[in-house]
């Protein structure tokens, strides 16, 4: 189901008979129609074990069952909304930015060691970002949060794309990521600590960037 964008905070989503959607418990802001809202236990559509996976690394994000027939608007803690279409690709993203997507989406969780070794491992402790990444696949609409802004950078095999680790937000495609030294004149006047790193994202895909070094 798309979403509709009331404003850069603010979206809607339209849920009918049959249908349901995923949120982040306390996003939802307001509601019209017969709507329910049910803790979800079961991590979505990823189930037990990618709730355990998030568990284990205690990266849990509480989600809420959204069904019914009527219409939803979400927000969450004044962040930025950014809407992501899913065409049959997976997108990765971190499970605390996730503000609602649709039910139909296949959840699950991915281990960042797997993409990039141990450098996968080191960009969590880091950068502060999970050691497991939630994945969302299929045909559906996603909605993610960001501070100030997001904005979308295409990768392909010729060009990979460079981010500070701290404004990526999530990507999409066949990427793969590492985590690369990166020192350079930040690092000169006094602001090393995060810009030492950079993440370089390679493939055939995109990534989304926010317009602040600020965590959610």
């Amino acid at each position: 189901m798309p979403f509709r964008e009331i404003n850069s905070k603010m979206v809607e989503a339209t849920v009918g008979p049959g249908q349901r959607m995923f949120s982040q418990r306390g996003a939802m802001l307001a509601y019209k129609g017969e709507v329910s809202f049910t803790p979800n236990i079961q991590g979505g559509q990823g189930g037990l074990m990618s709730m355990i996976g998030r568990r284990v690394a205690n990266e849990a994000t509480p989600l809420m069952t959204v069904e019914g027939s009527g219409t939803v608007m979400f927000g969450h803690g004044g962040h930025h909304i950014q809407v992501i279409n899913l065409q049959g690709d997976t997108l990765y993203v971190e499970a605390d930015r996730l503000l609602a997507f649709d039910g139909s989406l296949q959840q699950g969780t991915m281990f960042m060691g797997s993409q990039g070794g141990v450098m996968g491992m080191v960009r969590g402790q880091v950068t502060g970002q999970g050691l497991f990444t939630t994945t969302l696949k299929g045909h559906g609409a996603v909605a993610v949060m960001a501070h100030g802004g997001v904005i979308e950078l295409p990768i392909t095999p010729q060009r990979p794309v460079h981010v500070d680790p701290q404004a990526y937000v999530a990507h999409h495609g066949d990427v793969r990521n590492k985590l690369s030294t990166a020192l350079g004149w930040r690092d000169m006047v006094g602001r090393g600590s995060g810009e030492a790193f950079q993440l370089e994202l390679s493939g055939q895909g995109a990534v989304y960037v926010q317009a602040s070094e600020e965590k959610l």
